[in-house]
Order: C-alpha cells, then structure tokens, then sequence
C-alpha cells in the first residue's frame, strides 16, 4: 500500500496530540510518527520518536532524516511562569521542528497547531462573547501570536499553508497529562462518593449560573485531520468547540447522575487545598479497584480545576466559521461527558 500522508504529531502523550494522532491513524494510506521527551505507550498505528524539540541538534538527529514528512501537528506545550519567558520557549519549539522538517522533506504541506481561550483572554477576566476569530489581538506577549506570526513568516515563499484550531477546555484522556477537566471532576466524584458526601459544585456561584463550553478531543482531533485536507482551510484560524454551551447549573446534576450521586448546594471548595490531602485515600481506591496506578499529582492538576471552576463570566466562542469552510462536526456535551467517564472506567483509570 503506497503512503500518500506522512504526519508528525509533537505532544503525541497529550490529551490532544494523542488524539490527533489516532485520528490520522485512520486516514488510508498514512504514516504517523508521535513525537514526545518522554517514553511512554502510543495508541496502535503510531511510532514514537523521543526527541527534544528544544535541542536543534536533537531535533536534526532524529528528524533531519525524514524525507517524506506530509503533514505536522504540533500540540506540543512547555509550561513557563511568565509571559515572556513561556512565548519565547514555545515559539523555540516550533520554530526547530519546522524549520528541520520544511529543509528535510520538500513535499510538507501542512502545519496544524492548536491555540485556545487565551487568545481572547479568558485566562484574564471577561471577554467579548460570541468570541470570534476576528476579533482584535491583546497585548502580547501571548505565545499564540508569536508561534502564528512565526508560522505566517516562515510560510512566506513556501507551498505549505497552516491552520490554528482555537479549542475551549478539552476533554479527552491521556496518561500524566493532569491540566484535565473531565478527569478532575471523575477523581472528585469518586473520592466525594467513597467519602459519602453529594456531589457538590466545588466553584464559586457566578461560575455555576454562567455559560461554558468545552472541546472533545475527538472532534478536535477530526477537525485537526480535517484542516490538513482542506483548501478552505489554509492559513486561517478556527474556533472548534462541540458546538453547544451549558451552564454547571444544569449540566452538574446530570454528572452526578453519571456518578449515581446525589447534589447539594454549590460550595466555594478549593479543589487544591481540599483535594491535596487525598493521595493515600486515592491509593486505596487504586488497590481496591484495580485502577491504573497513576501518580496522584500526575493524574489531576486541582488549580487548573479552581481556575474553571471560578472563572464567573460567560466563556463563548462563535463556531459559524469553520462550519462555513465545510467542518461541521458536533457532538452534545453531555453525551460527551457520559462517554467519557465510561471510557475512564474501561481504561481502569476511575472504578
């Protein structure tokens, strides 16, 4: 069988690149290499390739080889405390990988890379909703903008186009990846439940009335494969989120269903204070059920689910645009949520 598309997924052991990975997997007659530091178990049709994107030389010995490279996703991420410091290495990243990739495989035609809510500033307080991808910059720095500029720049002359897909919160599962919604609420339902308590919406209640949005990382992941096929893709950026909104409200009681918990009164629980003691009764759960044996601090990472929890201001983002270039993948997010724990369950990663 001739392979017609070579694909690079950096971040392959993230919840989006792994996902991303699969999802060209599928495509006939296509090659995907996952690209990560660490080594770690890839989904069945991917071939890991340890490499350290922030190392040149590392980057030329190990890809400087591939000829044949169709296709990069990049969803790589290196997580800095400053703005300046975390544009600076991310756009270093991405700027080894292509530019040893571009010089190596003459036939490269596309560059999918993922941005997200903080390119409207959800991470600083409320913004402009229905978001929209025309909508005027902020101040930099803002890695996004930088890793885009980068990319419209380095194009400049070539044959391959890129495209940035702008998800919100995605839900999806990947092993050591805790900056994870959909797997922070699971161990908290399941350590709320051993402990006997209700399912209590741990945020604040500005949080709990407004309206949210998340992103499966299937969909992301097809959307993704989507925009490297795609003419009406090229060079533009799309909001990709599952297509609907929800308020915890409403979408919390029917998560405890999920659980076959009972609710009561939201409380303002900080999720990092409260949930940092329970290690040792994770282990148990672990040992009793039969889980995965997962580093507790690898599986959630509570402040990033304080930080959803507590953002009380409406995060919304337009998705007309990518339906009018010829995506229009969807999916209910509860329905999303309800599989998703169920995939947790058979993954023995929650009892």
């Amino acid at each position: 069988m001739e392979t017609k598309n070579v694909v690079l997924v950096a971040g392959a052991h993230g919840v989006s690149g792994r996902a991303a990975a699969i999802a060209w997997s599928k495509v006939p007659n296509t090659k995907v290499y996952g690209l990560s530091r660490r080594d770690a178990p890839l989904p069945d049709g991917v071939e890991g390739i340890s490499v350290d994107l922030l190392d040149r030389a590392d980057v030329e010995a190990k890809l400087g080889g591939l000829k044949d490279v169709t296709h990069i996703v990049f969803a790589a991420y290196i997580e800095k405390a400053g703005a300046a410091e975390r544009s600076q290495v991310n756009v270093a990243i991405l700027r080894n990988l292509v530019e040893v990739v571009e010089t190596a495989s003459p036939v490269l035609e596309h560059v999918a890379f993922y941005q997200g809510g903080k390119a409207y500033g959800s991470d600083l307080g409320p913004f402009k909703t229905p978001a929209r991808e025309d909508d005027p910059r902020l101040m930099s720095p803002n890695f996004y903008y930088d890793q885009e500029d980068f990319l419209r720049r380095a194009q400049v002359g070539k044959t391959w186009a890129w495209t940035a897909l702008r998800p919100e919160a995605i839900i999806g599962y990947a092993t050591g990846n805790p900056m994870n919604l959909g797997v922070a609420i699971a161990v908290y339902a399941t350590i709320s439940k051993t402990l006997g308590i209700p399912l209590r919406f741990p945020g604040s209640a500005a949080a709990y009335d407004a309206l949210y949005q998340v992103s499966a990382a299937d969909l992301l992941a097809d959307a993704t494969v989507w925009a490297g096929r795609t003419p009406a893709a090229r060079d533009d950026i799309f909001n990709l989120t599952n297509g609907d909104q929800f308020r915890w409200r409403h979408m919390w009681p029917r998560i405890a269903k999920m659980f076959d918990m009972e609710i009561a009164e939201p409380t303002p629980l900080p999720l990092a204070a409260y949930m940092g003691d329970k290690a040792e009764l994770w282990a148990q759960i672990v040992a009793q059920s039969g889980l995965q044996d997962i580093a507790y601090d690898k599986l959630v990472s509570w402040n990033f689910a304080d930080f959803i929890f507590n953002s009380g201001f409406d995060n919304v983002s337009s998705t007309i645009k990518v339906r009018k270039a010829g995506f229009d993948g969807c999916v209910d997010s509860e329905t999303m949520f309800a599989a998703f724990f169920d995939q947790l369950r058979a993954d023995k990663v929650i009892p």
